[in-house]
């Protein structure tokens, strides 16, 4: 929990991240980050969508704090929409309502949120509604609530690790939901710790939403419980196309691959944009798994994970003093 909490700590760290976009993908992160530019990305979605994959694409912001770099935000996004468009390619669009200026004000954001959707809207591409820590899981569940009144091409996240994520789930029990464990630093009294809890929630959360009927986005690279999702979409004969799986860009390729070669449908998170410090940090938080997976790419042999990442940390640190 030291070490997550620690890369954490990092993504957090505005100073670095400026430091970070001026020397570009650095440190493994791009090989989990599928570029910085829109052509960029395209590329990366038509090699995937080539095997049979599909996408998600988030065009990563970090630390917003005024209007402008929120309105900024939303352009981007909604040229991202015109792409997808325009280069007919297999991708929808995930947005984080803090890039959008969540925390700013809340009406402002929705107005970007709600644009972003009504465009999406005109080109049938599907948006889907990311989550963060639990400041901002209330006010982005009223928004979300709120566009469901008018447009069907709107979902959002369920966090496993919330004790109120049943609760969610049923208020939502109608829509398009992406099902992840959560990965944020949450206080004991609203989230569970123990990695056991989180998993039997995710699983049941799951389940629940498949026998639902409803589209089911099911973000894990852990193949027990996609074993465990074959399983019961058999016994249960709910068809392949209620659900997907979901992994993020650069993690698990093989199981990727093979799953869709399996005839499901699998969908990748697919981040891109100067601002991939936070996210590539939290990626190594998450995960131990991810560590060890992102080391051997940048160092190409086994070495101490720890002290191989936060050697990059500390890189960072040291470009950033010599400003």
């Amino acid at each position: 929990m030291a070490l997550r909490d620690f890369f954490i700590s990092l993504s957090e760290n505005q100073t670095l991240s400026n430091t970070a976009q001026q020397y570009g993908l650095k440190l493994g992160a791009q090989n989990v980050v599928a570029g910085v530019t829109i052509p960029e990305v395209l590329k990366s979605i038509q090699e995937l969508n080539a095997n049979g994959i599909s996408c998600t694409v988030d065009h990563l912001t970090n630390f917003v704090s005024d209007e402008s770099e929120a309105t900024k935000a939303k352009n981007d996004m909604l040229a991202m929409i015109d792409a997808i468009h325009a280069k007919e390619v297999d991708a929808h669009i995930s947005v984080q309502p803090a890039q959008l200026g969540l925390d700013i004000d809340i009406d402002f954001c929705y107005d970007n949120l709600r644009e972003i959707v009504a465009h999406a809207e005109t080109f049938g591409i599907f948006v889907n509604i990311n989550m963060a820590d639990h400041q901002h899981l209330q006010p982005t569940l009223d928004m979300f609530e709120e566009l469901t009144k008018s447009f069907t091409n709107v979902g959002t996240v369920i966090q496993a690790y919330f004790h109120r994520a049943k609760e969610d789930m049923e208020q939502f029990n109608d829509s398009r939901l992406r099902i992840v464990k959560g990965a944020y630093k949450e206080p004991e009294e609203i989230a569970y710790h123990d990695q056991l809890d989180i998993d039997i929630n995710f699983i049941e959360l799951i389940e629940s939403h498949l026998a639902n009927g409803q589209f089911t986005s099911i973000a894990t690279h852990d193949h027990n419980i996609i074993n465990h999702v074959k399983y019961f979409v058999e016994e249960y004969n709910i068809p392949k196309d209620k659900f997907e799986f979901q992994m993020f860009y650069g993690f698990r390729n093989d199981l990727q691959l093979e799953l869709a070669r399996e005839g499901y449908n699998v969908c990748v998170y697919v981040p891109y944009g100067k601002d991939w410090y936070g996210y590539f940090m939290r990626q190594l938080a998450e995960r131990p798994q991810n560590l060890n997976y992102v080391t051997k790419q940048v160092f190409n042999k086994k070495t101490n994970t720890v002290l191989a990442v936060a050697a990059g940390a500390f890189l960072l640190g040291r470009l950033t003093k010599r400003k």
